[in-house]
């Protein structure tokens, strides 16, 4: 199979270092104190990483993404069909990766569902990074992945690096910088836009097929100012608030299910065809 290299602006050696930040950063049992020494200590990449998505992550640009992508018109594949051209995705500088991304996929997904959780939970944890695939349609690393939180609205301060929004031109914008910004009270988070990236985008590919349990965790499993520090309550409605919890279920899964033991695809294939089949129709819009 061919590979397709990572976009321009990629500090990040390849995808998988975000998320080894995040199994670090977010330990279970770490004071906020350990949280900030961890961001120091955090490697060059991370941090220029983390550089360019605050600076670029605008309220425009969210919202020129959210048209550019919502509106599903990258043709059609299956889950295993996104799943292989997920797995093309490889970085220049390391192109033998220890683990496929449909691996990696599987591992998530195989912890779930040894823990007993219901079969929609189960895809749940194979489908929620598949919209990395952003990265393959030439979006750079900044607007694929990385911790999400909303825009048009003051920046909390439990957003990891949060000096770095200085360098944001929505700062300037005083509405922007208000408490509510340009939504209201306790609107709800399906009024709230969100940083873009691959958390959003996997969200409304499954909208039509997924409880609405399984699409708060793929919306929001890298909100952690939310569901880690509370951040943004004021713009949550109760449901969000009772909704999130299935998020931090779901979060222990996507943070350490990561083993050395590879998931042997060919075996579970069978297994994944027909939870595929339950779900979806041969082929979804991407």
């Amino acid at each position: 199979m061919a590979t397709i290299p990572v976009s321009s602006n990629a500090p990040l050696k390849d995808l998988d270092e975000w998320d080894d930040f995040l199994t670090g950063r977010y330990q279970e049992g770490k004071s906020e104190s350990e949280f900030r020494q961890y961001d120091e200590k955090a490697t060059p990449g991370v941090a220029e990483f983390y550089r360019l998505n605050h600076q670029f992550q605008t309220f425009d640009y969210v919202m020129a993404k959210e048209k550019e992508y919502f509106g599903l018109n990258k043709g059609e594949k299956s889950i295993w069909e996104a799943a292989e051209f997920l797995n093309t995705l490889v970085d220049d500088s390391d192109p033998d990766t220890d683990l496929t991304q449909i691996e990696h996929l599987l591992q998530t997904s195989e912890a779930i569902r040894k823990d007993g959780h219901p079969r929609w939970f189960v895809l749940t944890g194979f489908i929620h990074d598949l919209g990395k695939v952003l990265c393959l349609w030439g979006e750079p690393q900044w607007g694929v992945v990385g911790d999400t939180f909303p825009v048009g609205c003051a920046y909390s301060k439990d957003i990891v690096f949060p000096e770095y929004f200085a360098a944001n031109p929505d700062i300037k914008n005083p509405l922007y910088q208000t408490k509510y910004g340009v939504y209201e009270p306790n609107c709800g988070l399906d009024k709230v836009h969100m940083s873009f990236g691959h958390d959003g985008y996997i969200g409304e590919v499954m909208k039509k097929y997924m409880p609405e349990e399984s699409l708060y965790m793929l919306r929001y499993h890298s909100f952690y100012s939310a569901h880690r520090h509370g951040a943004y309550r004021h713009l949550m409605n109760d449901h969000d608030v009772e909704m999130l919890e299935w998020v931090n279920k779901f979060n222990v899964y996507d943070l350490y299910s990561k083993g050395h033991t590879k998931p042997n695809v060919k075996e579970l294939k069978p297994y994944y065809d027909d939870l595929f089949a339950e779900f979806f129709p041969e082929k979804i819009a991407w």
